[in-house]
């Protein structure tokens, strides 16, 4: 939805940089890219990134360097919202409505980030995910159905997409997927949600294991209990049920989970793939002990 700002001009790791006369590149994607252009500020796009997690996680990004396009199916006002907040930091942002489980609207998602930006992403954060509350006796098929279409199909169509324009301009990127606690610890009522995030964590490693012979890292964040416009509505003493049982004795931020995105995307990072970092407090390593466990006294 428009854009802030122009790019500063840099050379981006893993690309060359160009000097002279401008030259045309053609990727396999058929998009013709002028190499001056490309050569200018990190790319990076967040699916679902018009509130939560997502939001937090595009703005900090945004703050460290990187122009950010971002998928969503919110409100405009709530996708607006996150755009003006990433221009504000002086990057440029560009919001499209999209169905992350339909690969139609996947692909047109990447033409117009590509078309608009003028480049492919750097970095692409798989965000996007929905769960449904219900016992797995009780739960509807179409439930079913629309979790593990957005939250696994929609990582999986993202993920394809995105490395093929990453590898078509011999760009060394990065994909950065969501998970959860429940990549390994089951989540009663969470049927469909506990399985798309278990898969989220094995895909994240076969991704990197075929991708990273191109040089793109994968791995995935897993949040433990975060505390956002979502999880307050699910208990509104959400918090203080959370920070009693874990260990650092507080519950997580947005914050905790863009930082850990952050670093995963940056340098420090460079030898790091298919692996996966709790941002958890600590939570999901309490043991279950027979009797009632207390660290204050452990």
């Amino acid at each position: 939805m428009g854009c802030g700002g122009d790019r500063l001009k840099m050379h981006r790791p893993g690309r060359s940089a160009t000097a002279g006369r401008m030259k045309t590149i053609v990727p396999r994607a058929g998009l013709v890219l002028n190499a001056a252009m490309s050569d200018m500020a990190k790319l990076a796009v967040v699916t679902g990134a018009s509130r939560g997690i997502g939001r937090e996680i595009a703005i900090t990004l945004a703050k460290d360097g990187w122009d950010v396009a971002f998928s969503h199916v919110a409100p405009e006002a709530e996708a607006d919202e996150t755009a003006n907040l990433i221009r504000a930091t002086g990057r440029r942002a560009f919001a499209v409505r999209c169905d992350v489980g339909l690969k139609a609207e996947v692909w047109k998602f990447y033409e117009a980030v590509t078309q608009h930006f003028g480049t492919v992403p750097d970095l692409l954060v798989n965000n996007a995910g929905i769960q449904t509350w219900s016992p797995l006796l009780e739960l509807k098929e179409e439930d079913w159905d629309r979790v593990i279409r957005t939250n696994l199909k929609g990582c999986f169509l993202n993920t394809q997409r995105a490395a093929q324009l990453m590898v078509g301009r011999g760009v060394r990127g990065v994909i950065i997927n969501l998970g959860s606690a429940c990549n390994w610890m089951a989540f009663p009522r969470l049927v469909d949600y506990t399985a798309s995030k278990g898969g989220i964590e094995q895909f994240t490693k076969v991704s990197a294991l075929e991708l990273g012979p191109h040089g793109i890292r994968v791995n995935c964040v897993a949040p433990g209990a975060i505390e956002h416009e979502r999880t307050k509505l699910e208990a509104p003493d959400y918090a203080d049920n959370w920070a009693r049982i874990t260990p650092l004795r507080r519950v997580g931020t947005t914050a905790d989970v863009a930082r850990a995105v952050r670093f995963l995307a940056g340098p420090d990072a460079g030898f790091v793939t298919g692996q996966t970092l709790f941002v958890d407090g600590g939570a999901f390593s309490v043991p279950n002990w027979p009797k009632e466990y207390n660290s204050d006294q452990a």
